[in-house]
């Protein structure tokens, strides 16, 4: 694995002589790549907004493209719009330089390391982020699929995609995701149909619903490329289309407009970038959400409820093609409800991290170790029916010294039976009886008590045989 080896090296090199490579440290992050139909503020704020808030957690993500493309506002797609990307750019390389301090980041790896492998806790450099800014497909709709739709962002995503990387690359469609379809589709025309599989399962796809058409004409679903992906690869492509998490996220950021008033626009110069809202607030936020790696939900299983709500497997609007999906009853609810549960977390987040942008220093999130197992990944127990186990989360800290409290919450929705939960620093555990097959899953919830009481999580999996 050349690029894994090349971070290993650079990372190695980078560390000064004697310390201690922790878990943490050897810890990479997801890599992420946006497709945006990023507009002025008079046409759509809301994907400023998305730009923003991305930024602000630029150490989570391996960003690999942010793409500007259509979307529902914009086909063709105004070339020029393109510019308000730079503006988040622009305001990213003056803030970084604090939100740096958050982890204690003195300087940038070269363009070289880069360009490898980061682990999680690294700020890439402005010239890193710009560099990965590429112009994707400016008309939507698979009508445009085809031999004139090749543009620098499908080339860049084909080249990703057969990188010596076994990490798979999340594509978060903000606006359309014609420019994965386009990439697709050209590497069908010159690769066997195992290839092309091979191909198609690097990526997992989240859509904020389905944007690859004007807005006129969004309810007629076989315009778009997205139908044509999951009815071609509906066994290859992980394909989650968002309809219901995306529209609470909006009405939950215009509840809390204020807060955004008050600790995001006027802090940093990313702060200067967040413009007022006009329909909804942050609508495509959920789709980087859901791979945000907090351990409180993997992205391989969309059943795991995460900030980005929760979504099934079935049946899409269109009637056609199966999908992960959140428009359904009861599944619906569900995930909105998850998203009201989870978004007071996410806000206070958000407005922690706007203020490292604006001073250099804040509070930071607890550190949750359960059984010694600590980071992103889900602690996976095989366990007996009838079993007792002991949930040990004492060495969970705060990095700033805060005093902490511990939730124990079991996630319904995946299994049938109901565990017995009984603690605090260390939870006890009864597997039932009647739950003997089932996978059953815990979430270990630590908050602490500094500045807006910011969250940490670690989720636990019971494999019962």
């Amino acid at each position: 694995m050349m690029r894994i080896m090349t971070w290993i090296v650079a990372t190695l090199m980078a560390m000064p002589m004697g310390a201690q490579r922790t878990r943490q440290d050897s810890t990479l992050k997801p890599r992420l790549v946006v497709c945006t139909d990023i507009a002025p503020a008079d046409v759509e704020p809301d994907d400023m907004e998305s730009m923003v808030h991305l930024m602000a957690y630029a150490d989570m993500f391996e960003i690999e493209a942010l793409i500007t493309s259509v979307g529902w506002n914009c086909d063709p797609y105004p070339i020029a719009w393109s510019l308000y990307m730079y503006r988040v750019m622009g305001a990213y390389a003056t803030d970084v330089k604090n939100l740096m301090k958050r982890s204690g980041q003195k300087e940038f790896l070269t363009m070289e390391q880069e360009n490898a492998c980061q682990r999680i806790g690294y700020w890439p450099s402005a010239e890193y982020i710009t560099s990965r800014v590429v112009m994707g497909s400016t008309n939507g709709g698979i009508r445009s699929i085809g031999e004139q739709n090749d543009s620098p962002g499908s080339e860049l995503l084909i080249r990703l995609a057969d990188e010596d990387d076994p990490r798979p690359i999340y594509v978060a469609a903000w606006g359309g995701a014609n420019t994965l379809a386009q990439a697709i589709w050209r590497v069908k025309q010159t690769r066997t149909s195992d290839e092309v599989k091979n191909f198609v399962r690097k990526f997992r796809l989240y859509t904020i619903t389905d944007q690859d058409m004007d807005y006129a004409h969004r309810m007629d679903r076989a315009r778009s490329s997205h139908m044509w992906l999951r009815k071609e690869f509906k066994d290859d492509l992980q394909f989650i289309w968002d309809e219901g998490t995306w529209q609470e996220q909006c009405e939950l950021g215009k509840q809390n407009w204020t807060q955004h008033q008050q600790y995001i626009q006027p802090k940093g110069a990313l702060g200067k970038e967040y413009p007022n809202y006009k329909w909804g607030v942050e609508g495509d936020t959920p789709s980087f959400l859901y791979v945000l790696p907090n351990g409180l939900n993997d992205p391989e299983d969309p059943l795991q409820a995460g900030w980005a709500g929760y979504h099934e497997r079935g049946m899409c609007p269109d009637s056609l093609t199966t999908a992960w999906t959140s428009w359904q009853e009861p599944v619906r609810s569900i995930s909105v409800g998850y998203k009201q549960r989870f978004y007071p977390d996410e806000m206070a987040d958000f407005k922690a991290r706007m203020q490292w942008a604006d001073r250099g220093e804040g509070n930071r999130n607890p550190v949750v170790v359960v059984n010694g197992h600590r980071g992103p990944s889900p602690l996976v127990l095989r366990v007996k029916a009838g079993d007792d186990v002991r949930l040990d989360a004492s060495k969970s800290y705060d990095p700033d010294g805060d005093s902490i409290t511990k939730n124990w919450w079991q996630q319904p929705e995946i299994g049938t039976a109901t565990l017995d939960i009984q603690g605090s620093d260390a939870a006890e555990v009864r597997i039932p009886q009647d739950a003997a097959g089932q996978t059953l899953h815990v979430v270990c919830e630590v908050s602490d008590q500094g500045p807006y009481l910011l969250k940490g999580y670690q989720r636990i999996i019971f494999e019962v045989e």
